[in-house]
């Protein structure tokens, strides 16, 4: 975590507000004394400029600081790509969310930790490489792979399991073969990529996997498409890294999604994940959606009992 990117304001009424950390940081607290013995709690680092143009260009990054310098001189919000607002502390935010995922992809490869949690906001997955889109400024789980790729990791596996298909993870890494992209998402739904046919391109192809699912997919019908995906990436990818772009907008009764899971599915489904994840490689998870801020706090809870060696409840 860090205190910046709680100051990320989006205006009254915007989904993705400054009460979701908060939401989350509640459910935290009621959890016993051996979760939070379990589960350390780390300040990170803001990331800096140049670790967001291992993804972004100059031009995208000047003009995101570009939209922050019209906030601050305005006193109020912005709104850009119609869904995506900043404020004036929106520049640091975007930095510190960035910063989180890196460095919890830092504590996993130099041996401090197996698995970690990147807890922060704004979210990031639909971030093209020059394009701010769906309450996304910068690609946090793109930056993060891109910074291990640079500390010598070759094979990394994104996971992204947000009820919304991370159109920008997938641009950035289409055809890129040292990136397996896989997607579980609602569709047709925002923002209408991420159809079964969609597999990369050049050196790429066969390292994207989409599952699109409809509005309604039951706990089941879910679990089932997710480890057959499981299965099917594993088979022909041995990643040494594993991100989950960890959305809890599909959980039944999120404003903004139309699947029916619950907060222990997301326990099921990380341990799932780390049944095939065998050491040494490492699991991070970086927040990505969750409209419903005291579900997500569930839905974040049971996700970090699992990666804790946890049960399920106690």
């Amino acid at each position: 975590m860090h205190p910046d990117t709680g100051r990320h304001d989006t205006g009254w009424g915007h989904p993705e507000h400054q009460g979701r950390l908060p939401a989350i940081v509640r459910a935290l607290e009621k959890q016993t004394p051996a979760f939070l013995t379990a589960v350390e709690s780390r300040r990170a680092s803001p990331a800096r400029p140049e670790a967001i143009a291992l993804v972004h260009p100059r031009a995208h990054i000047e003009r995101v600081r570009g939209y922050v310098a019209q906030a601050r001189a305005s006193g109020g919000i912005v709104t850009i790509a119609g869904d995506t607002a900043l404020c004036a502390a929106s520049w640091d935010a975007a930095l510190a969310a960035a910063g989180c995922a890196v460095d919890a992809v830092s504590a996993v490869l130099d041996g401090s930790v197996r698995t970690a949690f990147a807890l922060s906001r704004p979210p990031g997955h639909h971030a093209t490489r020059d394009r701010a889109m769906g309450f996304c400024l910068f690609n946090n789980v793109a930056i993060a792979a891109r910074s291990a790729q640079r500390e010598g990791v070759d094979r990394i596996l994104i996971i992204d399991w947000d009820v919304h298909h991370g159109n920008g993870t997938q641009e950035i890494f289409y055809a890129d073969d040292s990136v397996y992209y896989l997607s579980l998402h609602q569709h047709p739904w925002y923002p209408g990529t991420g159809l079964r046919e969609e597999r990369g391109e050049g050196r790429g192809w066969g390292t994207t996997l989409n599952v699109p699912l409809p509005a309604g997919t039951t706990r089941d019908e879910y679990r089932v498409e997710f480890l057959e995906a499981l299965n099917i990436a594993f088979a022909g990818f041995q990643p040494e890294l594993v991100i989950v772009s960890a959305g809890y907008d599909g959980l039944a009764g999120d404003p903004l999604g139309g699947f029916m899971l619950e907060p222990e599915d997301f326990y099921d489904l990380t341990a799932s994940l780390l049944d095939r994840t065998g050491p040494p490689a490492g699991v991070v998870a970086v927040l990505e959606g969750g409209y419903a801020p005291a579900r997500t706090g569930d839905g974040v809870v049971a996700t970090l009992r699992a990666l804790a060696g946890l049960p399920a409840s106690d």
